[in-house]
């Protein structure tokens, strides 16, 4: 054994092993040459077998020009299909990542899965692992980032979410990366829920540069929201990755429409400071709608900011209207307020001012649900009053309606 080990270091030491005259030197001549009817033909078992389409098989062929028999092949199909994967969904896969089909089962893939086993996951959630990123499931060190992942994030099936999201967090630097954005958010007073949670809703948190995450930080302590706040976590993702012009932009804009002082708006970003998110015509239609048609003031919107996050067709126009009837009717308190109602449950919401006007009222339930879908209510009954009803496509335009 130490002889032929000799003499293979020997020969690969001398630098006419590395030369080579002609591409063709590679085929020993002694070698039996192989028809092109024996050769294994990729493109065909892709489109055949594994069900893509023949762009895709010729794509995903040249990255697998190395596989002279389906054994291999063969072997990965059969164990997707132990994981419960389908004929299509083992096709997406291998579409994906084409490499997949060089994979060893019994080196590579089965110690995945016993691995991945050992650390609570379940056969479907293997194998939506599989399906969410099969390039680095055909690596070991799967098992040992799951083992720092799923902790953070308690369970599967959040990781899951957020890698449905991004992938790119098991190939992200866990030691340069992560743990030190990890070790900063949890100084900043989040728990592991929280940072789950955030990174579910901005899944680049975790994998930016640590001085970047530290510049959020910063940005959400200027808008007021301090660390440990209740708010910290939706304030730090509101500012995520929006540069400091465009927020000072947006509090401006903020000031301006809603006709806040600073005061009112720092009062408004810290209760709700996901209004940084929405759009310039988004506030605007609210601003029109809840000082033009509702009559609120200023600062009673500064102190209930989070009306503006709600869906304006969907939520708090129709049930303003409904709100409004109902009083203009005598069927409901005149103290009831229109923030309590619209920050009501659906459930609650119909349980208290809708159900028990049935009788008065026989079609607001029908009405106030076709409302909040964007429908203009048909219903009609004589007797009462006239309700004043959403307009579908965000128009302002009112419409009524006789009951």
């Amino acid at each position: 054994m130490l002889r032929l080990r000799g003499c293979i270091v020997s020969h690969l030491s001398s630098p006419a092993a590395f030369r080579v005259s002609s591409p063709h030197r590679l085929l020993s001549a002694d070698a039996a040459p192989i028809s092109p009817s024996q050769r294994f033909a990729v493109e065909e078992y892709l489109v055949d077998t594994c069900g893509l389409t023949r762009a895709q098989a010729l794509k995903a062929s040249k990255k697998l020009s190395h596989l002279n028999s389906p054994a291999n092949p063969d072997a990965v199909l059969a164990f997707l299909a132990g994981l419960g994967l389908s004929g299509a969904d083992a096709g997406a896969v291998v579409a994906k990542d084409p490499h997949f089909l060089g994979a060893e089962v019994d080196k590579t893939l089965a110690p995945v899965v016993a691995g991945l086993t050992g650390l609570g996951l379940s056969r479907p959630d293997i194998a939506r692992l599989v399906s969410l990123t099969p390039d680095r499931f055909r690596r070991r060190a799967i098992v040992s980032r799951l083992h720092y992942y799923l902790p953070l994030f308690g369970s599967s099936h959040n990781f899951l979410r957020l890698l449905k999201r991004s992938s790119h967090l098991l190939s992200s630097d866990l030691d340069k990366l992560v743990k030190p954005n990890v070790a900063f958010l949890r100084e900043c007073g989040l728990g592991d829920c929280d940072i789950a949670k955030l990174c579910i809703a901005v899944p680049r948190m975790l994998i930016t540069n640590p001085e970047r995450v530290r510049a959020m930080v910063a940005c959400a302590e200027r808008l007021g929201v301090p660390r440990g706040a209740g708010m910290f976590r939706l304030a730090l993702q509101a500012v995520a990755f929006l540069n400091e012009k465009k927020i000072i932009a947006k509090v401006d804009y903020l000031k301006n429409t809603f006709r806040w002082s600073d005061a009112q708006v720092r009062v408004a970003v810290c209760g709700a400071p996901f209004v940084l998110r929405k759009s310039k015509e988004s506030l605007k239609r609210r601003s029109e709608f809840l000082f033009s048609e509702v009559g609120l003031e200023p600062v009673y919107v500064a102190h209930r900011p989070i009306i503006l996050c709600l869906s304006l067709d969907g939520r708090v126009r129709p049930r303003y209207y409904v709100l409004k009837f109902l009083k203009e009717n005598g069927l409901v308190d005149r103290e009831l307020s229109f923030h309590t109602a619209v920050m009501m449950t659906e459930k609650v919401f119909v349980e208290k001012l809708i159900c028990p006007h049935k009788e008065a009222a026989p079609h607001l339930a029908e009405d106030y649900a076709a409302a909040c879908k964007g429908e203009v209510p048909t219903k009609t009954k004589k007797g009462l009053r006239k309700l004043v009803a959403c307009v579908w496509r965000n128009k302002f335009a009112l419409s009524v309606v006789s009951w």
